[in-house]
């Protein structure tokens, strides 16, 4: 889930920018976090199918939560009360589950953020109901491949500004759009903190990547035009061309040398074509 704005966290050690800097040994609360995020996002899989509504996913999403003995960061966060966000075809972020029943060839991006022990995970990534459509693997795979782009770019002495630049240039070269109006966030011990993670820009501009900074990678990449609108619901964000969205999520921390990736996929099934 992310922010337009960010406010600052201001505990611990904390750059010019507003940054906080994390510890080595807060590393493996963000791991244990991240890998229990990932690991739902791993056991929804076999819930998304045609004929399966967005609320009983996110009802089971609801449940393997709680038997982790973890909390939901979404559930009353600003008023919001689902344990995901489940975006579907041409919605952008933070479609809210509910009656909708998935169709053939739908796509649909899933959104979890759990908290274990004080540490927030957070990741997403693309799903086909059915057969996924071509124009939609095209979509779903340069998505990924861009969210790659950027993770390569983490390590200290790069810019925010080349991450969003790698991104944006890979995007661009496929003849796609990347979303403006959302971007990436810090976060550890609180959900959301600068920085702001733009998923564009300019490279060598921006905050400078120092060790013991985590913060999420999540572009979102339209088929047509980069342009957004948010629904009378306040939440759901959609492409304002009705084109075809898709998103994938990271959390990061900046090691010595490079970044930790702290969501993996435990069973190696952060692309939806992983049974093929």
């Amino acid at each position: 889930m992310m922010e337009r704005i960010l406010k600052s966290d201001l505990r611990g050690r904390v750059t010019k920018d507003g940054i906080r800097l994390y510890d080595r040994s807060d590393f493996a609360g963000m791991h244990a976090a991240g890998k229990l995020a990932a690991q739902i996002l791993d056991d929804i899989a076999p819930f998304v199918f045609p004929g399966q509504s967005t609320g009983v996913i996110d009802g089971k999403i609801t449940e393997m939560v709680e038997a982790n003995g973890a909390t939901s960061a979404t559930i009353g966060y600003k008023g919001y009360q689902h344990a995901s966000c489940i975006s579907v075809n041409h919605v952008v972020c933070h479609g809210i589950p509910g009656a909708k029943v998935l169709k053939d060839g739908d796509i649909l991006n899933i959104d979890v953020t759990v908290i274990v022990d004080g540490w927030y995970g957070d990741t997403s990534r693309m799903y086909a109901a059915g057969k996924l459509p071509r124009k939609a693997e095209r979509l779903i795979q340069v998505t990924h491949d861009a969210l790659f782009k950027g993770i390569e770019m983490v390590k200290p002495g790069n810019t925010f500004g080349d991450i969003g630049h790698a991104i944006q240039a890979y995007v661009e070269a496929h003849r796609m759009s990347v979303v403006r109006d959302f971007c990436g966030h810090g976060l550890g011990r609180v959900f959301h903190a600068p920085p702001n993670v733009l998923h564009y820009g300019r490279p060598g501009t921006g905050a400078v990547l120092e060790e013991g900074m985590f913060f999420t990678i999540e572009p979102m990449v339209n088929l047509g035009r980069p342009e957004t609108k948010t629904l009378a619901d306040d939440w759901t964000a959609v492409t304002r061309d009705k084109s075809l969205s898709a998103q994938f999520e990271h959390s990061i921390g900046v090691t010595a040398d490079g970044y930790d990736i702290f969501t993996l996929s435990p069973g190696g099934k952060f692309h939806p074509t992983y049974g093929e």
